[in-house]
C-alpha cells in the first residue's frame, strides 16, 4: 500500500454512510480551514476562529448554492486528534448530503484520506504512539465489555507507560555498559555486573508477566468460538436460541432439521462468544446431510470450546459413547476445551438412571444438567464458559495490562530473547560488547511495539485494517 503525500489536506466522512441523525466530515491538514472557509458561510471565518470552538453557518458548493446546514468544529494545530489543524463539519445525516460536501471539499483542494490516515497522522506527529494508534482500531470493533475495557486502557497509555519505564531501565543499564567500553584500556567499571544481572532478571520477569496476559488478551480482544455439538435431536439448536434468547435456529422434532452451520455472538461474563449450532452427528445416506456433518465435523476441529450436548431423556447408545469420547480426545489433543452438558432436564429427573449413566460415561467432564427450554442450570452453564475461555478461572486482574495483539506479542518473545542472551553474557563475564549487542536488540524489539523503532511496512499493515475517516 502506498501512502500519498503526507503533507496533503485530507478528508473524509467520519462516521457510517447512510440515513441517520447526523453525518461528520473530517479536515486535516495545512491548509484545512482554507478549504473549509471555501464552502462555509457562518458568522466568523474559521481560519479566525479560537480552537475548540464550535459555529453555526451553511455549506456551499463551488457556485455558491447552499447544500446543507452545518456545526464546524475548529482545532488548532498541535491540538487536534491529528497534531494538524483540523476541522470537523457536522452536516445532516444522509447519502446525498454527505457525499455531496465531501466532494465540494475535495474539489476545493483536499484529497480523500486513506484507511487509518488521520490516526497515522497523530502517530507521526507525537499525539500518540502507536500501541495507543491500534488501540483506536480495537476500540471501534471491540464487541464486549473486557475488549472494550482492555482497548480503553491501552488507548490511554497504560501499555505504553509500562514498556516506555522497561526501555528507560534497559538505556540506562546500557548507557553505563557502553560508557565503560569508552575507557576499557583505562580499566573503568562503572557498574557491577551482579548489579546488571539482577537487572536484567528484573526485566524478563517484567516481560514474562507480559507475555502470560496474552492468552486470556487475545481472548477479550477476539472473543471464543464455541461448537454445539451432538446427535441429531439433543436439543443444540434449542440451546443455542436459549443462549440468544429469540427463536433464531428452527427446532422441530424431525432428525437433522440443521443441515448448515448456524453462527451467532452473544456477550457473556463480558466476553464475546461465537456460536456455531452444527448439524447432528451420525451415519447419514442422505447427501444434504452428510454434507453437513462433514461441515460440522471440521467446525468441531477448528473452535476454542466444544460444547457436547447429551439429551438427558434417553440412555446413549454404545456407538454414540465411543464417538464422543473420540471427539472429545481429538479436540483437546490440540489445545482446545471441552464441556458436557445434559440437556432436557425438565423432562427427565436428574436423580434418574439415564442421567446418572450419561454422567459416568463421561466422568472426566463434569456434566452440567441443563434445560434449554426452562433455562435450568443455564447460570452455571455460563459460569463454566466463561471460566473455560478464561482458562479456568473466572477472576481476573481488572487493573493488569493485558497484551492482546500477536504483533505486540511477536516483538516481546525477541525482546526477552535477548535479554535472555544478555544476562547469560553477564552472568559468565563476556565482554560488553555482547551485553550490549543484546540490549540493544531488545530495545529495539520494545520500540518496535511503540513506534520508536518502525518501518513503513509495519505502519502500512497496521493502518490499512483501519476504517476511512479515523
Amino acid at each position: 500500500m502506498l501512502w500519498a503525500r503526507e503533507t496533503d489536506t485530507i478528508a473524509a466522512v467520519a462516521t457510517p454512510i447512510g440515513d441517520g441523525g447526523i453525518s461528520v466530515i473530517r479536515i486535516s491538514g495545512e491548509e484545512a480551514f482554507l478549504i473549509a472557509d471555501r464552502g462555509f458561510k457562518g458568522k466568523t471565518p474559521l481560519a479566525a476562529a479560537p480552537s475548540h470552538t464550535a459555529h453555526y453557518g451553511s455549506f456551499a458548493d463551488d457556485l455558491g448554492k447552499p447544500i446543507d446546514n452545518v456545526v464546524a468544529v475548529v482545532f488548532r494545530s498541535p491540538h487536534s486528534y491529528t497534531g494538524e489543524d483540523s476541522v470537523e463539519l457536522s452536516c445532516h445525516g444522509g447519502q446525498f448530503v454527505t457525499r455531496r460536501i465531501l466532494e465540494t471539499i475535495n474539489g476545493f483542494g483536499a484529497r480523500a484520506a486513506q484507511a487509518g490516515e488521520f490516526t497515522k497522522r497523530a502517530f507521526l506527529n507525537g499525539r500518540i504512539d502507536l500501541t495507543q494508534a491500534e488501540a483506536v482500531a480495537d476500540l471501534i470493533h471491540s464487541r464486549s465489555e473486557r475488549a472494550h475495557q482492555t482497548s480503553l486502557s491501552q488507548l490511554n497509555g497504560a501499555l505504553s507507560a509500562k514498556l516506555s519505564e522497561l526501555r528507560d531501565k534497559l538505556l540506562s543499564s546500557i548507557g553505563l555498559i557502553e560508557l565503560e567500553l569508552d575507557f576499557a584500556e583505562d580499566g573503568y567499571e562503572f557498574t557491577e555486573k551482579s548489579r546488571v544481572a539482577e537487572q536484567l532478571r528484573a526485566a524478563i520477569s517484567q516481560v514474562d508477566e507480559l507475555l502470560s496476559s496474552y492468552k486470556v488478551g487475545k481472548v477479550y480482544r477476539d472473543g471464543v468460538s464455541v461448537a454445539l455439538a451432538g446427535a441429531p435431536n439433543v436439543g443444540k439448536s434449542s440451546l443455542l436460541n436459549a443462549f440468544l434468547r429469540e427463536d433464531r435456529a428452527i427446532v422441530t422434532s424431525v432428525p437433522g432439521t440443521t443441515r448448515d452451520i448456524i453462527e451467532e455472538s452473544v456477550s457473556l461474563g463480558g466476553l464475546l462468544f461465537n456460536l456455531s449450532d452444527t448439524a447432528g452427528l451420525r451415519e447419514s445416506t442422505d447427501p444434504i446431510e452428510q454434507e453437513g456433518v462433514r461441515r460440522a465435523e471440521e467446525r468441531l476441529m477448528n473452535c476454542d470450546i466444544l460444547l457436547l450436548l447429551l439429551d438427558g431423556t434417553r440412555p446413549l447408545h454404545p456407538a454414540e459413547v465411543v464417538s464422543s469420547q473420540k471427539l472429545i480426545l481429538g479436540v483437546e489433543a490440540r489445545g482446545a476445551a471441552c464441556l458436557v452438558a445434559i440437556n432436557k432436564v425438565d423432562l427427565s429427573p436428574p436423580e434418574g438412571s439415564i442421567f446418572t449413566a450419561l454422567a459416568d460415561a463421561f466422568s472426566k467432564h463434569q456434566a452440567l444438567q441443563i434445560s434449554a427450554k426452562t433455562l435450568e442450570g443455564f447460570a452455571r452453564l455460563e459460569e463454566e464458559l466463561v471460566k473455560l475461555a478464561l482458562g479456568g478461572s473466572v477472576a481476573t486482574e481488572e487493573s493488569g495490562i493485558m497484551i492482546t495483539n500477536a504483533r505486540h506479542h511477536s516483538a516481546l518473545q525477541r525482546a526477552r530473547e535477548s535479554l535472555v542472551l544478555a544476562r547469560e553474557s553477564t552472568l559468565s563475564g563476556k565482554s560488553g560488547e555482547f551485553i550490549a549487542l543484546d540490549l540493544r536488540a531488545s530495545l529495539d524489539a520494545l520500540g518496535e511495539i511503540l513506534g520508536a523503532v518502525t518501518t513503513e511496512d509495519i505502519l502500512n499493515s497496521i493502518f490499512a485494517n483501519f476504517c476511512i475517516g479515523k
